[in-house]
């Protein structure tokens, strides 16, 4: 970080072997000390970890799909269609109240900070009386809640917010005996129907190029954790078929004309690819979820016993015929965390480092179910670290004009306490007085410029929902998340590529985004 004096640049935050400087939006940050000489494995999930997704083109094609589902098989008024998705209007970390059709933002200790009723704020009024006033602390968990922790969610809690307006503002015209609760049981329906007939994968699978970013920097990270001698894998959600023309583009399989030619060629950077895992019961080794091997080729999938090849029927052989392809890498669907451990020869969790992008279904149980070492993907803190260092200025205004305003609540308590337990003259009463009738002023004054220079430092941020890391002074409940679960989490997976592949990751004692406010300015 920078000195006192505020005179160092921006790429002085970290620096890995050999003294490069890594721009701060690329770096890599530790929660808990991590020795990448003990990893003997290293696994990705795929959608939005290796592949990031276009908000405007995907997001936004899911958003239109969930729409048309809701229009035409679940009865919804056909006006909907004529609505649009802003992609940067929700923010992950939000919970959504189904009962009282709210979008809440909380801190680490689930005090509500931001609230709104579809795209109306709560006011503080509003706020406090609905949830700061419970004798017992609400868990805002599931079934009256549902969490935005995966950026899939952003486009059905924008719709579950419009469908709130809409409910409010026009009574009668939503489904007879759709209360806020239903209707956002409905979106989840229809963004399942979505998934489920194939229509979002399709349009991707036909260009991939207008809804995955490229990343040129991923095959060399593959490399990379290749020549080093660990183990790589590939555990995903998606079937075989998606995950195949995702990962030939990521890989750049194209051919001489430059359109992409689908091969799989890409295996070669892994060991042992599952499809179609169901996580997060994938992680849990009492699942009893039968595992198949896929024949790339074709998509077939094959009987094996745990993983080891069987017989199939009518042949006398368990040898898997690939046509000559790489047989280095071995492709499955389903199974659990055992079978996986199993085909890579893994002895201890602790020796496995796993890089995803959802803290339920990625971070959070395998870390906490397996206790494998796990690295949160956060395509957002790029921009956010980044304006933290241009805000630095601003955010030492505002400690000062914190500190101003505690000054002077503190003078006010002291002579309110005193004009109350001590004895003084009339003439020095009333002087008392008049003195905290200033006080009480410069008070409010301090208490607005305070409030009007935070607002607008929460606004740089995002306009709504201000920093993904904090409420006010307070960790997030995203944040509280990440320092629990990821032991390092970075802004894009390829950033793994900018380190030595045997660093020994520490806790920084200059800068984490999460306790950013925390240093002196």
């Amino acid at each position: 970080m920078a000195n006192s004096n505020g005179v160092e640049g921006l790429h002085v935050w970290s620096s890995p072997e050999g003294g490069c400087k890594i721009d701060i939006g690329k770096q890599i940050f530790c929660n808990r000390s991590l020795n990448m000489k003990n990893i003997l494995a290293v696994g990705f999930d795929m959608d939005y970890t290796l592949a990031q997704y276009k908000p405007e083109t995907f997001e936004s094609l899911a958003y239109e799909g969930t729409i048309r589902k809701l229009v035409y098989d679940l009865g919804y008024p056909p006006e909907l269609l004529e609505w649009t998705f802003d992609p940067k209007y929700m923010v992950r970390g939000l919970v959504l109240d189904k009962k009282r059709g709210n979008i809440l933002k909380m801190d680490r200790h689930k005090y509500v900070k931001v609230a709104y009723h579809g795209f109306r704020e709560l006011s503080k009024e509003d706020k406090v009386g609905t949830y700061g006033n419970t004798l017992i602390r609400d868990s805002f968990d599931e079934p009256d809640y549902a969490l935005i922790d995966t950026l899939f969610s952003l486009a059905e809690a924008y719709l579950f917010a419009q469908l709130v307006d809409y409910k409010d503002n026009n009574p009668g015209k939503v489904p007879e005996g759709a209360d806020y609760s239903h209707m956002y049981k409905d979106v989840r329906a229809a963004v399942d129907l979505c998934h489920r007939d194939g229509t979002l994968k399709q349009m991707v699978a036909k260009d991939p190029k207008r809804y995955i970013n490229e990343d040129t920097s991923i095959v060399p990270m593959f490399k990379m954790l290749r020549a080093s001698g660990r183990s790589t894998f590939l555990v995903t959600n998606s079937l075989w078929d998606y995950t195949n023309i995702v990962m030939n583009f990521l890989c750049a399989s194209h051919t001489l004309d430059g359109s992409l030619s689908c091969n799989f060629d890409w295996l070669q950077y892994f060991d042992v690819v599952v499809t179609g895992s169901a996580k997060p019961g994938f992680f849990h080794e009492e699942n009893r979820a039968n595992i198949f091997e896929v024949e790339p080729e074709s998509g077939m999938l094959l009987n094996t016993d745990n993983g080891t090849p069987m017989p199939q029927v009518g042949s006398t052989s368990p040898e898997v015929l690939l046509k000559g392809l790489n047989k280095s890498c071995r492709v499955f669907q389903g199974g659990n965390v055992a079978h996986l451990h199993k085909l890579l020869s893994i002895e201890s969790s602790s020796q496995v480092l796993y890089v995803g992008d959802h803290i339920y279904g990625d971070i959070l149980r395998s870390k906490k179910v397996l206790g494998w070492r796990t690295m949160l993907v956060v395509p957002e803190l790029e921009r956010e670290v980044k304006l933290l260092w241009e805000l630095r200025d601003m955010r030492k205004q505002l400690r000062l004009l914190r500190d101003e305003r505690d000054l002077v609540e503190d003078q006010i308590h002291h002579l309110k306490w005193s004009l109350k337990f001590e004895s003084f003259r009339d003439d020095e009463k009333q002087k008392m007085i008049s003195a905290l009738g200033e006080l009480e002023s410069q008070r409010d004054q301090a208490r607005l410029a305070h409030q009007q220079a935070q607002r607008e430092c929460h606004q740089k941020f995002h306009k709504i929902w201000g920093q993904l890391m904090k409420t006010g002074y307070q960790n997030s409940r995203f944040a509280h998340q990440v320092e629990r679960f990821a032991c390092l989490y970075t802004s894009q997976v390829s950033n793994l590529s900018l380190y030595s592949p045997d660093k020994y990751y520490r806790p920084s004692e200059d800068f984490m985004p999460h306790e950013f406010h925390i240093l002196p300015l």
